[in-house]
């Protein structure tokens, strides 16, 4: 027995290994293992989870609206800014910083300040100018240099009134005109009565024709010294053009009369203080006679004497 043992004990390595029983070599057509699965897994099948924790796309990756490709740098100054959201219903998309406007000849209209406003607003402004207000401009043989621009967005209610309703400027589709600006530096402001009443007439005509709302002087009360334009969509494509272009006010009169004409008839003067006092001093040097005559005159007239009789009779009645 124990020599058995030690024979076994001293047998080669290699006897030992061909008597340990050993697994069956893996077939070729069997599945992978679970390791090898998610080791072979390409990253498209990555779990959910990690789709969602990616990025939002930034707006510069954004394809640009046809607005924003035919707004191109030979018609206005108007780079992109990103969208405004909120607060409420303020802001929206496609939004642009209108700056200036090109003219057809290559010269550029300021917009003072600069203003926020949607594409599409901003196109429709820049064709506004150079198709109307240019040529209006040039008939005074003078270049347009600027628009005095009074507000453009702001998120907030209808005539800044508290809780109404939002207005166009809170979706940066408004803009508030003052004036025009020609290059030799007159502002011909919309509003001023001094303004020439053909002028006035002429833009109001223009705006009604392009934009969707007009309101100025006598509109609401709100509009009295500026212009204000917006392109709000409305049921059926109404429009609504409320501006009075008032008539001039009348040249103020001279601070002294005009001169009498020779051929009119002579004015009454009034008594003076010094030719009463000479009618009083004169009766005293004159006769005595004519002075008491006049004193008399003028001395207040007795009151008419009682009936008698009356009296009489009744104090008989009495006794």
């Amino acid at each position: 027995m124990l020599i058995a043992v030690a024979v076994a004990l001293c047998a080669p390595p290699a006897l030992a290994r061909d008597k340990i029983p050993l697994p069956k070599p893996r077939p070729a057509e069997a599945p992978a293992p679970d390791d090898e699965r998610a080791a072979d897994k390409p990253e498209s099948d990555a779990p959910p989870q990690a789709e969602a924790a990616k990025p939002p796309p930034s707006p510069e990756s954004k394809p640009p609206s046809a607005c924003r490709l035919a707004l191109t740098d030979a018609i206005a100054v108007a780079p992109s800014i990103p969208d405004i959201t909120g607060p409420g219903s303020c802001g929206g998309p496609d939004l642009v910083r209108l700056e200036a406007i090109v003219l057809p000849d290559g010269s550029r209209v300021a917009v003072t300040p600069a203003a926020t406003l949607r594409c599409q607003m901003a196109s429709a402004l820049a064709a506004w100018v150079r198709t109307d207000i240019a040529p209006l401009a040039a008939s005074f043989d003078q270049r347009l240099a600027a628009l005095d621009n009074f507000d453009s967005y702001d998120c907030r209610g209808r005539n800044r009134v508290f809780g109404a309703k939002l207005s166009e400027h809170g979706r940066a589709n408004a803009l508030d005109l003052r004036g025009l600006k020609l290059a030799n530096g007159r502002m011909l402001s919309l509003t001023d009565r001094a303004t020439p009443r053909a002028v006035r007439e002429s833009v109001l005509q223009s705006v009604c024709a392009r934009f969707s709302t007009v309101l100025g002087p006598g509109s609401d009360g709100y509009h009295e010294d500026h212009i204000h334009l917006d392109l709000a969509e409305r049921r059926g494509g109404y429009k609504i053009c409320q501006w009075e272009v008032w008539e001039p006010l009348p040249a103020i009169a001279p601070l002294l009369p005009a001169a009498r004409p020779a051929e009119a008839p002579p004015r009454e003067v009034a008594d003076q203080p010094a030719d009463r006092e000479q009618e009083r001093a004169a009766p005293q040097q004159g006769d005595p006679e004519q002075a008491e005559q006049r004193e008399a005159e003028q001395a207040p007239a007795p009151p008419p004497a009682k009936q008698a009789t009356k009296k009489r009779r009744r104090t008989d009645q009495r006794l």
